[in-house]
């Protein structure tokens, strides 16, 4: 099977190309299992972790990566999310009917929030029309954009598995002649027509050096140690507790007059918090330290 549950970069030594392999297994499976989703919706989840781990990687810096798009045929939202320590979570909103993997079928007329979340500084986020089939061609045209490089990502999943191949032109030297630049251009032309041949079923289950022997057996590939990536939720209770704050002291008090304590179940984990009168008075009296929030963490009920 592929490298389970790891990222691993590699390089061409004689060209000015870069790529990544990732493989999930028990990280995808954490997620999948906690909901009823369809076979669709499995694989497009796989897709976006898969996605979000090559970004993270290859964006290289300490944060997190996320990647969300909100629907209008089925799903609600579908974000994944993965830090720089390859600590990947991703769930999907769905409310009807999903029997397509078609972004454009999927998200018409929508967008994909790609959010830089730094540990230090400032978030920056990128907005990527939805008008192509697939969420790796949506990618490209990110890449695109916002760094003017030639870029193309393979993803699959079949809701057992989920993987990615990653490739990057880099720029040429700047004192390049036409020639190099054509020989480069070239050269990445010739790489890309060989990652095309890959077949769904050779990414998802051939180990890394397989499939880059499969791919590149006449190319000087160099390869970078493998990361391991652990699906892990960032909720907890204090981060929970200040959500819940935003609903307001005395609505969450009405609440606790026909109810013994407020429940609140994360959306990404299943883990439940509850919360009793006393915490929540505690809340708005300043006795109840926390350590942030995130909307999308957890539901009351």
């Amino acid at each position: 099977m592929s490298n389970s549950d790891q990222i691993q970069r590699f390089m061409f030594e004689h060209h000015d190309i870069r790529g990544e392999l990732v493989g999930l297994d028990d990280a995808y499976q954490t997620v999948i299992r906690k909901n009823d989703y369809s076979d669709p919706v499995k694989q497009l989840l796989g897709e976006w972790m898969a996605a979000a781990s090559l970004l993270s990687e290859i964006l290289k810096f300490e944060g997190s990566v996320i990647l969300q798009a909100r629907g209008n045929e089925g799903i609600g939202i579908l974000m994944a999310e993965c830090t720089h320590e390859q600590k990947i979570r991703a769930i999907a909103q769905v409310h009807g009917d999903v029997t397509t993997t078609s972004i454009k079928e999927l998200f018409s007329a929508g967008h994909l929030v790609i959010t830089i979340q730094p540990e230090k500084g400032s978030r920056y986020q990128g907005i990527v029309p939805m008008d192509s089939d697939s969420l790796a061609k949506c990618l490209e045209h990110y890449f695109e954009q916002s760094e003017q490089l030639p870029t193309r990502i393979w993803l699959q999943a079949d809701g057992k598995q989920a993987a990615g191949l990653f490739l990057q032109k880099l720029p040429v030297e700047q004192d390049a002649t036409d020639e190099e630049k054509e020989t480069s251009h070239h050269q990445w032309e010739h790489a890309v027509t060989l990652a095309d041949t890959i077949k769904a079923e050779e990414l998802l289950s051939l180990d890394n050096d397989s499939i880059l022997h499969r791919l590149y057996h006449e190319e000087d590939i160099r390869l970078f140690d493998v990361q391991d990536i652990d699906f892990h939720c960032t909720c907890s209770r204090d981060r929970t507790a200040e959500s819940i704050k935003t609903v307001g002291k005395d609505e969450l008090l009405s609440i606790l007059e026909s109810e013994p304590e407020i429940n609140v179940t994360c959306q990404f984990c299943n883990e439940t918090y509850s919360f009793d009168k006393i915490d929540i008075t505690s809340f708005f009296e300043g006795t109840h330290s926390s350590d942030g929030t995130d909307p999308n963490d957890s539901s009351v009920h």
